[in-house]
């Protein structure tokens, strides 16, 4: 079986437990969002994600502004992934869609490719589109996946050499980026996909 490495992002991701999820109009809209939070990064979020390029379904070069252009949940991960990836990437579905009919809140899941080798950008069409109507899955070349994944700190490297049939080893948390904010917050496999919408909502709220 496969075994992920959930590292902490490079030693800077902290978890924090009992995080608010109510963000009061009395607070400035920096502590709003910091109530909805249940997670922390030594050296504030500005040190999660940033400018990325890379390849959409249809083959063509995007960035980051052109991605991230409602509420993003992203995931790094790969289609060969025997377990850990359908579930994290079917729970951030399930949570686009509970901020859709709960909140009004339009999202999108967007899954990025550890494995560009074998996840071209017609495989990752394939795979998002089976997964969700609005998951936008992104290949590219080898050092356009390394540099997005340094960008948000994300780890990953091949579990094994067999040039067909390997297993990659990789971080399992979920960003959520919002539009010209950039990650506020960043879930892990433990939260289900009811607390991602809920966080998410309060985060989205507190920004507007």
């Amino acid at each position: 079986m496969q075994r992920p490495v959930a590292l902490a992002a490079a030693g800077i991701l902290v978890t924090l437990a009992g995080g608010a999820l109510i963000a009061t109009t009395i607070l400035a809209p920096a502590d709003r969002m910091a109530a909805c939070r249940a997670s922390n990064v030594a050296g504030g979020f500005d040190r999660l994600g940033g400018p990325f390029t890379l390849l959409d379904g249809a083959g063509r070069e995007v960035t980051d502004a052109d991605v991230i252009t409602e509420p993003s949940l992203i995931y790094f991960g790969y289609t060969s992934c025997p377990d850990v990836c359908p579930v994290d990437n079917a729970r951030n579905a399930a949570a686009v869609d509970i901020l859709a009919e709960d909140h009004g809140i339009a999202a999108q899941p967007v899954f990025i490719t550890v494995d560009p080798a074998r996840d071209t950008p017609e495989v990752m069409a394939d795979y998002a589109a089976n997964m969700h109507p609005e998951m936008v899955g992104l290949s590219g070349s080898e050092s356009q996946i390394a540099a997005a994944a340094k960008a948000y700190s994300t780890y990953y490297a091949k579990a094994d050499e067999d040039p067909d049939y390997y297993l990659m080893n990789h971080q399992t948390m979920t960003y959520l980026a919002l539009p010209g904010l950039g990650t506020v917050e960043f879930f892990n496999r433990d939260d289900g996909p009811e607390e991602v919408a809920e966080r998410t909502a309060c985060l989205v709220e507190a920004a507007d």
